[in-house]
């Protein structure tokens, strides 16, 4: 299970014209989950964005955590992250999970999520326009 982290400022989420999720400050995750991935997976990658610390303390070091700073996450399914992409010049998405394991994993991390914070996402299987104010930059390309 692969996430792609980026601390915002602000992040919204579009699906037709229509606003389906947005948050404030805190991170947008892009999900990707990959075939062998299990529940095991999810409860690492979740454990490890929650307590990232990817931002400032008082003295401006990255000591605090989304936990830390109760911002807010909003999740979006990213099935391209699991792209191999070491041969050619187009991704082979061998490695990505079928749509149904990866719909699964991806609804059990956001309920596993909202467990402990604000959560908004996008809608799983969208077509979907992503907005950022990226805060920073900071982005981190994460793995369980």
């Amino acid at each position: 299970m692969l996430g792609l982290i980026q601390r915002v400022c602000d992040a919204g989420v579009a699906v037709d014209g229509e606003v389906v999720g947005e948050i404030g400050s805190g991170l947008l995750l892009l999900l990707g989950v990959e075939k062998a991935d299990t529940s095991v997976q999810v409860g690492r990658l979740l454990s490890k964005i929650l307590n990232y610390r990817v931002f400032g303390d008082d003295k401006g070091h990255m000591n605090l955590s989304l936990l830390d700073t109760g911002g807010e996450l909003l999740i979006v399914s990213q099935f391209t992250l699991a792209a191999d992409t070491n041969k050619g010049l187009r991704p082979s998405f061998s490695s990505a999970a079928p749509p149904d394991l990866a719909e699964s994993l991806y609804d059990e991390f956001v309920e596993n999520a909202r467990d402990s914070l604000n959560v908004q996402t996008g809608r799983f299987g969208a077509d979907m326009k992503v907005s950022l104010t990226n805060d920073g930059p900071v982005t981190f390309l994460l793995s369980s």
